[in-house]
């Protein structure tokens, strides 16, 4: 009988220590509550592929407005980086000098089989004509960053509206 009180002991202790574990570990502390942390980190992957790749093709448009060849191409995933020095400046490369860029927005970003689609709607001037035209560019994620991986005329199409 003198070992059962160490071990009585040391049950209430473990019991005591138990719930104190428990929410060390996050549980039972309410996290699957709708808007509780659990929920934002499943949100906060979706939200930050979103804002990473309109920072990626934003930089990127500025470039193609400011005619930097370099900042264009930083933005780009390294295989798109060969073929892009070799028409970047051509007479239909994104920083040909015959044109200029007036305007260039970012009309929709959401997720693709391929990683982030970004569809762009930019405005081309050469002298006096204007065209504009949708660009639906790529990115996806490379180790801790991101980069353009493709660009492709056209974009994503508006998601469709409720009918009355």
């Amino acid at each position: 009988m003198g070992l059962t009180h160490p071990r009585v002991v040391a049950g209430v202790a473990l019991l005591a220590l138990l719930p104190v574990t428990l929410a060390g570990c996050g549980l039972g502390d309410g996290d699957d509550a709708p808007g509780g942390p659990a929920s934002q980190s499943q949100r906060a992957p979706a939200e930050e592929a979103a804002a990473r790749s309109r920072e990626r093709v934003q930089a990127y448009l500025d470039a193609m407005a400011a005619k930097d060849v370099d900042a264009g191409r930083s933005q780009l995933c390294a295989p798109m980086q060969t073929a892009f020095d070799g028409a970047a400046t051509g007479p239909n490369g994104d920083f040909a000098d015959h044109f200029t860029v007036p305007q260039a927005t970012i009309t929709d970003v959401r997720s693709g089989p391929h990683g982030e689609e970004v569809t762009t709607s930019v405005t081309v001037a050469v002298g006096s004509r204007k065209a504009t035209r949708s660009l639906l560019f790529t990115v996806t994620r490379t180790g801790a960053d991101w980069c353009i991986s493709g660009e492709a005329p056209g974009g994503n199409t508006p998601a469709p509206g409720v009918t009355p």
